[in-house]
This record gives C-alpha cells, structure tokens and sequence, in this order.
C-alpha cells in the first residue's frame, strides 16, 4: 500500500480548552499566560457572580459559563514580565502570538482577555483525544501535549481519498467526545505531514500525494520545513535560496559543501518530500526542565535569598518531575537569561544517574559558577538529561560524595 502518514495538531489547544470552560469569551481576542491558574481566583469570581448558597458542584461548569465579561481581567490591567503560552484566533489578528511578553501584547490589544494556564485541564483533554486516536487507528506517535502523527497505511479508510475518509472520522470523533477541533494533514511521510496540517487551519484536512511536492510544497518558504531554523534560513536566503523549489534546484555536492556533510544531505532529502523515519509508538524524554522569569530582573548579589529560594524551588519540580514519571538523569545543566535577552546555558554529567533534588541542586550550582553572575537575571531554569527509567538504570549504589546534599552559597562569585 501507499504510506500515509498523518500530523494531527490540535487548534489553539489551550486557548480552546479555556474555551470550553467559559464558552462566553468565543470570538473575542483572548490570552493565555502570566502565571498558573490559582483556585482561590476562581471561587473569588464565583462568589462575586452569585450568593455563595447557589453555588454547588452539580451546577460549577454552569455557573462559570454565566460569569459576566466584565469579571474577566484584560490585557490593559497587566503589570509584569509574563510571556503568552497561546491566544485564540481572534486575538492572533493584531499580531500577537506564542511567547510574545504580555507587556507588549496588551499594547496590540489592551482589551483582550487574560487568563491563567491551567496545565492540569490541558492535560486531562490530551489524554482525551489521545485515547480517541489510538482507539482509530493504534499507530500514533506522541509529539506533545497537543500534537501526534498517526500511521493511517493499514487502517480501514487509511487510503481512500488519501486519507481524508479517516481524517474526517478522526475529527469528527474528537469533536463530539471534547468539543475541540483539530488540524490534519496527511502526506507519504512525517516531513510532508507536519507542513501539511497547517494549510487550513482551524479545523481542516489536507491531503499531499507524492505527485503535489512541486505544486504544493515547492512554493513554500523554507522556514516552512520542521528542522530549518532562523540561522539556517539567514544562510540560504545569503544565497539566493527562499523557497522549498529553489533549495531543490541546488545540487548535493553543493549543499554539503555549504551545510556540512550530514544538514547538507538532509537538506536536500528535505527538499525532495524524502523521509524514511517511522511513526514510532513509544518514546524516551531525552530531558526535563523547569525555569520561570522574574518578574523583575534580580542581582545575584542584592537578590541572593530570593534566587537560592527559586532555585531551590526548580531543583525541586524537576526532582518530583522524573520521580512521578520514573527517570533518572546523569546530566544537570542550568539556563539563564540576562537583562539584555542574552542567554546561556552550561552543564555537567556525573557518574551516576539521580533524580534526587538536594543532589541535583549541588551538581546546578557547580555550573552556575561557570557563568557570569554580576548581571541582572530575567530567567532562570534547571534542567536534567541523559535520561534513563529508575527501572533500567544501574542498581549499584553511587559512589559516596561527602558534599551531597550541601546546597553551600552558590550565588556568590567564590
């Protein structure tokens, strides 16, 4: 059979979760970001709305659908450092989008709504939808929270229409479960598919043969292909070469010759519609992360306690994080962002894999003294990779270290 691949992206997932739980804000320019959703915001909205006696669980989703507009904060009120996580559709018309401060947004529309992020519900709904994909058609590839490619070659459906038949039924399904609406694109293979899935978006399906590369694919911006980045889109416009058509017309030896041996061989599979990689059922985190910027900008120095405790606190929910979720990492690292928007990272690996926070915490500060500290930070972050599961790892015991544990004073220059 015809291989058909599928990227399913779920549209302005978050926002349409929120959506969901207040279907008063549809069609208005609404932001999500600032800050996690605090419970006691919430009832206090309720209990502005109505006497708290006519409040009761069995009537919660039917309460906050009448909250009047008037309830809900603008971007106008906004005071802070927080950058958007998403914006429903309305609000992407005046130009703000994903990661944009929320400083600079409310001055694009200072009347838009803002809400909170509320990871828990967004996740409640990915397992939703998830488990109405694998129920379709079981060979799905989890990408994230709001994203999978499907494997539609075998399914029933999977080749008629080109897939269309069973991306619709997809759709369709996850509509009448959740409410919410998706974007399919379905293509010979993974490369293909990602692109195609934003060609109509909200709610659309496109379908590419092998026959469309030149009429569909070729056209488009090179940026457009998942894997070409800023600097290497600046280093092909250098020569002469924007568009998907354009990098196909340059031979192999020339791209390795420009891009190196292997980004040069890709590049010119990508430009071809070439790629042989499988929809893969199950995968690995390679790391995990936390990091949080500042409301303002701290002194390493004149804000010591404030960032040992937010440093500390990372440690932490990164620790918890590979806990919960069964890893251990041999690899810590740090992630700062300077005033000027300048950032670096540094790492170290260690002989034995943890998921300890104190440990973790001891390993960070050894790298934080690889960087420059007498510059007002506006991000910090945390991370552990080299992953493995708890299960898989070696069962020796780690060497002692007579400083695990020891968090020291790893915000001063010593």
């Amino acid at each position: 059979m015809t291989r058909r691949i599928a990227h399913l992206d779920m549209d302005a997932f978050y926002a349409s979760c929120e959506l969901m739980r207040y279907p008063q804000l549809k069609g208005l320019p609404v932001v999500i970001g600032g800050g996690r959703r605090r419970e006691d915001d919430l009832l206090g909205k309720l209990q502005q709305a109505y006497p708290v006696a006519e409040w009761s669980e069995n009537n919660f989703q039917e309460r906050l659908a009448d909250i009047p507009l008037d309830f809900f904060p603008r971007l106008s009120g906004y005071t802070g450092r927080g950058v958007i996580t998403t914006a429903t559709y309305a609000a992407r018309q005046f130009g703000i989008g994903s990661a944009m401060g929320l400083m600079k947004a409310a001055k694009l529309c200072p009347n838009a709504v803002l809400l909170p992020v509320d990871f828990d519900r967004y996740r409640s709904f990915s397992r939703s939808f998830k488990a109405i994909i694998t129920d379709i058609a079981p060979l799905m590839e989890d990408r994230g929270v709001d994203e999978v490619y499907i494997d539609f070659t075998d399914v029933p459906g999977g080749q008629r229409e080109g897939g269309r038949v069973l991306a619709r039924l997809i759709q369709k399904s996850i509509f009448e479960a959740t409410g919410l609406t998706c974007s399919i694109g379905v293509a010979p293979n993974k490369l293909i598919a990602k692109m195609a899935s934003e060609f109509n978006k909200p709610n659309g399906i496109s379908i590419v043969r092998e026959q469309d590369l030149q009429s569909l694919i070729w056209p488009l911006p090179c940026r457009k292909i998942n894997g070409i980045g800023p600097k290497a889109d600046d280093k092909l416009k250098a020569h002469g070469i924007e568009t998907i058509g354009q990098l196909a017309e340059r031979d192999l030896p020339w791209l390795m010759e420009h891009f190196g041996k292997s980004y040069g061989a890709w590049l010119h599979d990508a430009a071809w519609g070439r790629d042989e990689r499988p929809v893969v059922l199950e995968s690995e985190p390679v790391s995990m992360s936390r990091e949080t910027t500042f409301e303002r900008d701290l002194h390493a120095v004149r804000d010591r306690e404030a960032l040992g405790t937010v440093f500390t606190r990372l440690c932490e929910q990164v620790a918890t994080d590979l806990q919960r979720k069964g890893y251990v990492g041999r690899t810590i690292g740090i992630k700062i962002r300077y005033d000027n928007f300048q950032s670096v990272t540094r790492d170290q690996s260690i002989d034995e894999h943890i998921a300890d926070a104190k440990r973790i915490r001891q390993v960070a500060g050894q790298c934080l003294k690889r960087v420059d500290l007498s510059r007002r930070i506006r991000l910090l972050g945390v991370r552990v990779g080299s992953l493995l599961t708890a299960d898989s790892a070696a069962s020796a015991a780690a060497p002692e270290d007579s400083t695990a544990g020891q968090t020291g004073d790893l915000f001063s220059f010593d």
